[in-house]
């Protein structure tokens, strides 16, 4: 069909042949989807004429500069239907095959669709699965008025991913009654009585609906590029103007706004903290848990009415221009809903995102009658202020510079080693990577790239000086990725540190920001931007984290099944392979230490209980997450409830370590299935719990002894004390760059 480097059809018919076709097309792709039987009504998306402009723009990115070319043929046509059919039904729980049989009548033709701007096929697609999830959750709703069986042998499968899709509606509907009735009896163990269930289900539900019904264009147009993008390659993305504006958040830590973080509860936009030192914290008149039911554009504005309103949409409206003025409807969080409003007027001002920025720690170990302090430098990103530093701020936001100043924190502490937590570190800026890794081995290659043409070049040396020469472990888990990558393979590979905990993500791939309306040359922000995959990296040793992702020098106990949540559950995803080695100096000293590390880590956590509990309550997930699948029977489910309880208790009935051990995995570690936590199920949603109690819960979680880090603790003792009392420290010997 169409030729990537050209963007035209190679069939070269007329305009109104095409049209022609397209119509014949669209016809018979709505005959042969099955009409949904579902009682709300929705009003149909259609696209927007930007949308076609971004649309053909991306495809000319795409064509030109991606690292990876793919000809926009139907070939890949027939990958952007599965992606698309992935994006909006991973679990296979609103289609059924006759769906899909009709949908894939368009399987030929997303790349003319493409190529010629028309998007109206992929949206037929989108309102089709939108029809289908309303029909799924009137359905649901009408079960509620039915009486569940719990004594009857049946299970519901948790995860339908890699499930074929149901045969017809008979047997879609009986999977989703399967799903209601999992709904009903976990809140039924929680001890809520039926008629507390029915309520609270059936506003879950119709809470379902009424997102669906707030779905726009931009929903639709953001799910198919994405399906497009990710087709070609896992990590390339088309991000529509708001969504880029959170990108850049995210990278920059930073926004202008009130500084209080949003929740929706029963269709009501709640505060539910509000951030230290921002303008509603300072203003004295707001508090978590406070309702918003209007927001104005300065003092005399029309107040509009927020109730039921998408929160990403709310939140837009409370952002602004800095100290420009944002007046809000407030319900206070004890009045009752026919209670007083309160108007509050805000300035809106800078935010800095602290809660994401770099922080450090103090652990100490106790060795005998020796105490030692172990510096900790927890990272959630490789987070830098591109704008601010290019305008010239001194002050711009960076995590490599924010690190510079934690460790001089620590060093005045009297540290005597250092740990940087990379745990669910994503990573962000490349460059950042490098200095970050510069500030523990100066000056020095960090990184090796090689494009699309298959050069190979060494990155600059980092622009930082050495700020910590003294020992150093970096810790990682399945959720470290790219930067942390990136980071953690330089200071294995020079020998810098150890590297413990699980292996990372595998994601070995360089991206870069198009903005297409510089492209387009608009003004304002109107078409998004485009995360395109430029460069592959490689280790300085020549080695790739490209699926394979960085293997620790200690491991520490890891989730089976991982490959859902690594790089190599991505069947596009680049192979791993390797190039030359860049020449740098590398000590053999702390490589030759590993064994003795290892074998003083297995004794100790041997005796450890809390790290056996840690180990055991793994080894159950392993088991129970294999079977894919909890029973609907409440005897079995209360025994297995009952089990797993018991055998928390006794690691430690006094203090309940059985919870720490439990929240050692951090919240963004790959989610915990349902019967694996120790933790009693309450069988509800994060929206439908109390605020007050939720943060209580968080809040406890943080402070939860983190048994992993504790005892990376105690392996940077032991490094330290080997150093001190084993073999004379090697002298830096350049190694053969080869090996």
């Amino acid at each position: 069909m169409a030729k990537a480097d050209i963007i035209t059809d190679k069939s070269g018919l007329p305009m109104r042949i095409w049209l022609f076709w397209l119509a014949l097309l669209w016809a018979a792709i709505a005959s042969a989807v099955p009409e949904s039987s579902g009682n709300s009504s929705l009003t149909e998306l259609t696209p927007a004429p930007l949308q076609s402009r971004s649309v053909r723009m991306t495809a000319d990115m795409l064509s030109h500069y991606h690292y990876k070319t793919v000809p926009l043929d139907d070939v890949l046509s027939g990958k952007i239907f599965d992606q698309y059919l992935k994006a909006i039904d991973p679990e296979r729980l609103f289609f059924d095959q006759s769906d899909v049989d009709g949908l894939s009548k368009a399987r030929t033709v997303f790349d003319d669709a493409i190529a010629k701007g028309d998007l109206r096929v992929p949206f037929l697609v989108f309102n089709t699965y939108l029809k289908r999830v309303i029909e799924r959750y009137d359905y649901a709703r009408t079960l509620l008025k039915t009486h569940f069986d719990f004594s009857e042998k049946e299970f519901f499968q948790i995860d339908r991913s890699k499930e074929p899709w149901a045969k017809n509606e008979e047997a879609v509907r009986d999977l989703w009654r399967k799903r209601i009735k999992n709904d009903w009896l976990r809140l039924r163990l929680a001890g809520k009585d039926d008629k507390s269930i029915v309520d609270l289900l059936d506003r879950r539900y119709e809470t379902y609906v009424k997102r669906i019904n707030q779905m726009t264009s931009d929903d639709a147009f953001q799910t198919f590029m994405n399906a497009y993008t990710m087709a070609i390659e896992p990590h390339t993305n088309y991000l529509a103007p708001r969504a880029a504006e959170e990108f850049g958040i995210a990278m920059k830590l930073s926004l202008v706004g009130i500084g209080a973080v949003l929740a929706v509860k029963d269709d009501v936009t709640v505060i539910r903290e509000v951030v230290p030192g921002g303008p509603a914290d300072l203003s004295g008149q707001l508090k978590s848990g406070d309702r918003i039911l209007g927001v104005a554009q300065g003092n005399g504005a029309e107040m509009k009415d927020v109730q039921g309103m998408r929160l990403d949409d709310v939140v837009t409206m409370i952002r602004g221009a800095a100290d420009s003025t944002v007046v809000l409807d407030v319900l206070p969080a004890e009045a009752t809903l026919d209670g007083k409003h309160q108007t509050v007027s805000l300035i809106r001002k800078k935010i800095t995102l602290a809660e994401q920025s770099a922080k450090q720690s103090i652990v100490t170990v106790t060795d005998g009658a020796q105490s030692h302090r172990i510096g900790v430098i927890s990272l959630p990103t490789f987070y830098e202020d591109v704008d601010a530093k290019q305008a010239g701020d001194a002050n711009f936001k960076s995590a490599s510079r924010d690190v510079a100043t934690l460790l001089d924190e620590l060093k005045s502490q009297k540290v005597e080693s250092i740990i940087i937590d990379l745990r669910n570190d994503g990573g962000g800026s490349l460059s950042e990577a490098v200095n970050l890794t510069g500030l523990f081995v100066g000056k020095g290659p960090v990184v090796q790239t090689r494009d699309a043409q298959g050069n190979v070049s060494i990155n600059p040396d980092a622009k930082v000086a050495i700020a910590w020469d003294g020992p150093l472990g970096v810790l990682i888990n399945r959720g470290s990725a790219s930067a942390s990558e990136i980071f953690a393979a330089a200071i294995q590979d020079y020998g810098r540190g150890l590297v413990f905990g699980e292996t990372s993500f595998g994601k070995g791939t360089v991206q870069t920001l198009i903005d297409l309306d510089q492209y387009a040359r608009s003004d304002g922000k109107k078409f998004g931007e485009l995360k395109l995959t430029i460069a592959q990296f490689f280790r300085v040793n020549g080695g790739s984290t490209q699926l394979r992702g960085v293997t620790p020098d200690i491991n520490f106990p890891s989730v089976d099944g991982l490959e859902n949540y690594s790089e190599s559950n991505f069947d596009n995803a680049l192979p791993w392979t390797t190039v030359k080695a860049a020449k740098y100096v590398s000590s053999g000293e702390l490589k030759r230490l590993v064994p003795l590390l290892l074998k003083r880590h297995d004794t100790r956590v041997k005796s450890d209980k809390e790290f056996v509990c840690l180990k055991d309550t793994v080894e159950n997930f392993n088991r129970e997450s294999k079977k894919n699948q909890v029973s609907l029977v409440e005897t079995e489910r209360i025994k297995e409830r009952d089990d797993r309880e018991l055998r928390h208790k006794a690691c430690d009935p006094a203090s309940g370590n059985a919870s720490n051990a439990s929240t050692a995995r951090r919240p963004k570690d790959p989610p915990v299935m349902e019967g694996s936590d120790p933790v009693q199920d309450d069988g509800l949603q994060a929206n439908e719990r109390n605020i007050a109690s939720d943060l209580a819960l968080v809040k406890a979680g943080k402070k939860a002894k983190d048994i992993f880090l504790n005892e990376a603790a105690h392996i940077m003792v032991d490094m330290v004390g080997l150093r001190k009392s084993g073999p004379p420290s090697s002298a830096l010997t350049r190694q053969d760059p080869h090996h």
